[in-house]
């Protein structure tokens, strides 16, 4: 079945809910949504990775990703960084909210067997602030789909932030806006951790995922 593409108008209260900053709502004056918009009144857990990941860090990010799915913790991120999609395909084996932002216009997209399935279902949304001739991401449009994510999240998790990488700036953008930081706890995320991130124990992936869904 074909998908319509709904605009959100700035004056709406699923835009204003999020955007509620007036820099923010000048910076995404508008969004476009494929599937159920609803989604976005819940709080939302922004998930970010680094292209180049440590192998340890890898196998923990997949046990992040079964732990929210487990733990019926709405997600948002792009899906973009090889460890990002695979955390996409765990997470859609689950019954949770999940909400992607690619780095381009949404316009004539082609939908996958799975994300066709979670549309229908009206738990998985498609979100993009970008018009139509934005049609394959830069690095200037990367970033700005980081930070389109960062706004509508109500917390962020980074698996790994490469150390003066764009993913360890973002990591400042989003202490700086007051959220809440979290990262794995170890040595590799030194650096975030001492910037105000909050470092989550492998053993108690499990518990803090419930701890979040129970306390978002």
């Amino acid at each position: 079945m074909p998908f319509d593409i709904t605009f959100i108008d700035p004056k709406s209260r699923e835009h204003l809910f999020h955007l509620r900053d007036k820099n923010d709502r000048a910076l995404f004056p508008q969004i476009w949504a494929l599937g159920d918009v609803a989604i976005l009144q819940r709080p939302l857990l922004g998930l970010f990775c680094s292209v180049k990941c440590p192998g340890d860090l890898i196998l923990r990010t997949y046990d992040l990703a079964r732990a929210l799915r487990e733990a019926g913790v709405p997600v948002i991120s792009g899906f973009h960084s090889p460890i990002e999609k695979d955390c996409l395909d765990l997470l859609l084996r689950g019954s949770q909210p999940v909400v992607i932002c690619p780095a381009r216009t949404i316009q004539n997209t082609r939908l996958g067997k799975d994300l066709k399935a979670g549309v229908e279902k009206r738990r998985v949304l498609v979100l993009s602030p970008f018009e139509g001739q934005v049609k394959r991401p830069t690095a200037q449009i990367s970033e700005r789909r980081n930070q389109f994510v960062g706004v509508l999240s109500a917390a962020v998790f980074v698996a790994y932030a490469e150390p003066g990488g764009k993913t360890e700036e973002f990591c400042k953008e989003i202490l700086n806006a007051g959220k809440s930081l979290y990262t794995f706890e170890s040595t590799y995320n030194g650096a975030i951790v001492e910037k105000g991130a909050i470092p989550v124990d492998r053993e108690k992936l499990a518990q803090w995922a419930v701890s979040l869904a129970k306390n978002p």
